[in-house]
């Protein structure tokens, strides 16, 4: 069994992770449309394009990692090697070169590009790393629990110092805290990144492989089989979902607050007021999720990975749909409603890597094939395909309801009826469509059961 320092440090690794993409998702668009200066129409084809290059990019990391030998293993070795590229690659992504809209759009492109280009050399063996550190279906779910546990954590964090970090670097520049320059946006990216590089670094050092399968098949030989993989096509389709879902209300929530909320807008919690401001709500969320991850183990041996799930699915799509009728001005529900999806979310996002761990079990069993991080390079490549979509739809989504991006611009009831529908409903109607590929998913509880029975037999002969 793996020890406690173990696990904490393969959750540091995600924490990392998940600062910089909750900025991604919650903020980069809105940094693109409303700071960086492109339209809404050219930020959404550049989130989607740089998704494009992510379905070619993950798989081909995969493929790589899993050829991979060294005497660290397969995976681990690229936390080390990709750490510093990783950082460096944040900062860059929130630095705004000097000159003309065509060199602006060129670099917006380049540098997501390069970001998500970095984002899967680290994350895609990271992510692999679960099925190779232990063989014990139970103790994966207890590793993606840590996992998720402490990327809550930092996304609470970043989420929650993010906006008043800029605002710091604001004040240094002498200008007004409400007009934040692009300046401070890099500068606070700084100092993320390095707490980025640390982190890995730290995950690194504090984790190892155990299990060493060895891909003797060919690469076209993988793919073959991961094509024929019906329970991956099923998971890959309802954790794109999941991830489209959750895109979705992290994309809109900046303009909802900007342009819905009220700038002064307040809240009192036993007598006790603070100003209630998007970074408020994503970070109550945050903690709403490690709530939700502490109990996901537990919850998933009772009814399974895949009932989990479902049940999950049940309860997004019911308390985003009610967050439509809530009063403009009822900032205590808004914030209850986020509490329960992010629980719900919080029980359900452990569940995704042990699923894909699963569905490696299953592939090596079944398929013959070793081709773990070539199965996790999905998981990465649904994450960002789902954000892809979330933050694209969005966009779209906000053309649509004619919402103006033009600086103090005050919002026609038209776009801000659009906003409550786009944050509401929309996630809502993605989780059904998640919930319809998971229900036909096969590996059930028993299932799993009997595979690894099987495995283990098989590994020791």
């Amino acid at each position: 069994m793996a020890s406690f320092t173990e696990k904490v440090g393969y959750g540091l690794g995600d924490m990392s992770s998940s600062m910089f993409w909750k900025i991604f998702m919650a903020y980069l668009p809105f940094f693109y449309s409303n700071i960086y200066g492109l339209s809404l129409e050219a930020t959404a084809l550049l989130v989607i394009v740089a998704r494009i290059w992510d379905a070619v990019s993950d798989p081909m990391m995969g493929i790589l990692a899993d050829r991979t030998q060294t005497r660290w293993g397969k995976y681990r070795p690229y936390l080390l090697w990709i750490s510093a590229p990783f950082a460096i690659a944040g900062v860059l992504l929130f630095t705004i070169p000097s000159g003309d809209e065509t060199t602006k759009l060129i670099w917006a492109y380049a540098t997501y590009l390069l970001m998500m280009t970095v984002y899967t050399a680290i994350n895609v063996p990271y992510g692999s790393m679960l099925a190779v550190m232990t063989d014990d279906s139970d103790e994966k779910t207890t590793f993606s629990s840590y996992r998720m546990l402490f990327a809550y954590a930092g996304s609470f964090v970043v989420l929650f110092a993010w906006e008043p970090l800029c605002r710091y670097f604001n004040g240094l520049q002498g200008l007004a805290p409400e007009v934040l320059s692009a300046q401070s946006w890099q500068y606070g990216m700084i100092v993320v990144s390095a707490m980025c590089f640390v982190l890995f670094v730290f995950t690194f050092a504090m984790t190892r492989e155990r299990l060493r399968p060895i891909s003797t098949g060919s690469i076209a030989g993988d793919l073959r089989s991961l094509l024929c993989n019906g329970p991956w096509w099923l998971l890959l389709g309802g954790i794109m979902s999941f991830n489209f879902l959750n895109a979705i209300r992290y994309t809109v929530i900046p303009f909802f607050f900007t342009s819905v909320v009220a700038a002064d807008a307040r809240i009192s919690l036993f007598s006790f007021e603070m100003l209630f401001y998007a970074g408020l709500f994503f970070s109550v969320g945050e903690v709403a999720n490690m709530v939700g991850v502490a109990v996901a183990a537990p919850i998933a041996r009772g009814l399974g990975k895949k009932g989990t799930f479902l049940f999950g699915l049940i309860g997004l799509a019911l308390s985003s749909a009610v967050f439509y009728f809530v009063p403009l001005d009822a900032y205590l529900l808004m914030l209850l409603l986020q509490v329960v999806f992010c629980v719900i979310t919080g029980i359900m996002s452990p569940l995704v890597w042990s699923m894909y761990a699963d569905v490696s079990d299953y592939a090596e069993l079944e398929l013959h094939t070793a081709s773990t991080g070539l199965i996790f390079s999905s998981s990465s490549m649904a994450q960002k395909f789902g954000n892809s979509l979330g933050a694209g739809s969005v966009m779209m989504m906000l053309v649509f309801v004619g919402y103006s991006t033009t600086p103090g611009a005050v919002q026609t009831p038209d776009a801000i009826d659009g906003l409550r529908a786009i944050i509401s409903f929309a996630p809502a109607v993605v989780a059904a469509l998640s919930f319809v590929f998971i229900a036909f998913y096969p590996l059930g509880k028993q299932r799993m059961h009997d595979i690894n029975l099987r495995l283990a037999a098989s590994r020791r002969r």
